[in-house]
């Protein structure tokens, strides 16, 4: 008897839990395919030289590697299925 009420406290924890897992991994799963789909790209700056308060600078573009998206969607999928399991 004392098991049951036990279990019967922390289940609303459990299934908050469970829930914010599956926002996570349905968050993943989206930013996933937005850089599988899009390719986003971001720039960064690098110093040439600088000789008193002259400074040469490059700016480079690059692109989020495509494997990036697909380890954060399939992370977001492993994310929603463990949320959606029942205990």
């Amino acid at each position: 008897m004392a098991c049951e009420s036990r279990d019967s406290f922390f289940r609303p924890v459990t299934r908050g839990l469970m829930r914010a897992v599956q926002i996570i991994g349905a968050i993943l799963i989206a930013g996933g395919l937005y850089i599988l789909i899009k390719s986003p790209t971001y720039s960064s700056d690098k110093s040439l030289f600088k000789v008193g308060q002259v400074e040469a600078k490059l700016q480079q573009s690059h692109e989020v590697p495509p494997w990036a998206g697909g380890a954060a969607l399939a992370a977001g999928v492993v994310l929603v299925v463990a949320g959606l399991s029942k205990r």
